[in-house]
């Protein structure tokens, strides 16, 4: 289990919950951010700090957002649009900087 983000980033991208992450395990896409879920300690301090409390427990997601446990976890398990090989576990946020792309589903999605 793992926190993952929701519906709610999609284009805010307010990046509160960035700075609270101790492990350095939130980037950033284009439209919204991404928990490396493998990386992700379950510590939680990044779900009080998003003020569009977009940030659940994977187990906690509301419904109508399940697609975006998927997504969070498709975003280092797959190629994105444009690059050849998957994130995977990078170490770390910083060292990668924003990757200004989202997966194919969050490029489409329309609240």
């Amino acid at each position: 289990m793992t926190f993952v983000v929701g519906a709610a980033c999609v284009d805010v991208l307010d990046r509160a919950c960035v700075e609270e992450c101790p492990i350095d395990c939130i980037f950033i896409g284009n439209r919204m951010a991404y928990i490396q879920p493998d990386e992700c300690i379950d510590c939680g301090a990044c779900e009080p700090a998003c003020p569009v409390e977009a940030i659940y427990f994977e187990d906690d997601i509301p419904p109508g957002q399940e697609q975006f446990v998927i997504e969070n976890a498709r975003f280092f398990d797959e190629p994105l649009p444009g690059r050849a090989t998957s994130l995977g576990q990078p170490g770390g946020a910083t060292g990668v900087g924003e990757l200004r792309v989202d997966t194919i589903y969050v490029q489409e999605y329309r609240p």
